[in-house]
C-alpha cells in the first residue's frame, strides 16, 4: 500500500539524518496522499540505521494504523492536525535541530535578519504560545499540532507562505508541498536559526531585513512571477 510514499518519507527521513538535523531516535518525516487521505510516517522509536522503507506506516487522518506492523511515531497526532488545517500541505517534519531548537526553548520567533531566510520563509517562523496544564496533561501530541496550526494563522492564511513554526521549549516542525520540501524547509530554518543567532550576537540591535527587500527574493522562488532556477 503506498509503496512509493512509504520510499519517499523513508528517503525524506534518511535525509534529515544525512543534513545532520536528528539525531539517535528524534524527529520524523511523514506525506499525505490526498485521494486516498492516508499518511505515511515514520515508525516510533526504531533507529535510522535499522529501518527500512517497507517499516513505514500507513495511518488514517484519525490516527488509525492501515497498514504496517510498528507503531506509528509517537508526534503522528501533531502532523494529522497540520493535514486537516492545510489542504496545500503534502509534507512535515519534526526535528530537535540544534540552532532551531535553541530558539524554540528561548521562547524566540527566527526573524528574517537578510536575504537568506527571506528567499524560503515570507515572515518571521512564529513560536507557539504557552500550552496549558489541561493541553499537556491531556491528548498532548495532537494539542502540540493545534498550537503550531494556531501560530501559523496567527500571521498568514497561507501556510505554504511561512512553511515552519517553532514549539516552544520543544523544537521545529516544518512542511511542504511534498515531503522533500518539508526537509528542504527543515535544512533552510536550521541554517536561518544559526544565522539569526550569530547575527544578534554581533549585533543586538541588528533590524529585520526591509520589506522591499524580503518580498524581492520570496518571490524570485515563489508565485506565478517566480524566475529562479531552470524551467
Amino acid at each position: 500500500m503506498l509503496e512509493q510514499l512509504k520510499q519517499d518519507v523513508y528517503n525524506a527521513n534518511m535525509d534529515l539524518v544525512v543534513h545532520g538535523l536528528v539525531i539517535l531516535t528524534w524527529g520524523n518525516a511523514s506525506a499525505i496522499d490526498r485521494e486516498s487521505g492516508l499518511v505515511v510516517i515514520k515508525p516510533s522509536g526504531v533507529a535510522y540505521d535499522q529501518m527500512a522503507p517497507d517499516q513505514m506506516v500507513v495511518v488514517d487522518l484519525n490516527g488509525n494504523v492501515i497498514d504496517g506492523d510498528l507503531n506509528p511515531s509517537s508526534d503522528t497526532p501533531s502532523h494529522l492536525a497540520l493535514y486537516r488545517s492545510f489542504p496545500d500541505i503534502g509534507g512535515v517534519t519534526h526535528t530537535h535541530s540544534a540552532w532551531a531548537t535553541s530558539c524554540a526553548q528561548a521562547g524566540v520567533p527566527v526573524t528574517p535578519l537578510g536575504t537568506t531566510q527571506a528567499d524560503y520563509f515570507h515572515k518571521s517562523v512564529p513560536i507557539t504560545r504557552d500550552m496549558t496544564t489541561e493541553e499537556i496533561n491531556g491528548d498532548y501530541e495532537r494539542h502540540t499540532g493545534l498550537c503550531v496550526v494556531e501560530a501559523i494563522l496567527n500571521i498568514t492564511d497561507d501556510a505554504l507562505e511561512v512553511p515552519a513554526a517553532l514549539v516552544k521549549n520543544h523544537g521545529p516542525f516544518t512542511w511542504g508541498r511534498t515531503v522533500a520540501d518539508a526537509v528542504l524547509h527543515a535544512v533552510v530554518l536550521e541554517e536561518s536559526a544559526k544565522l539569526f543567532v550569530l547575527t544578534k550576537l554581533i549585533n543586538l540591535a541588528a533590524p529585520p531585513v526591509s520589506p522591499v527587500l524580503l518580498d524581492r527574493h520570496f518571490y524570485r522562488k515563489h508565485g506565478s512571477g517566480a524566475y529562479y532556477g531552470q524551467k
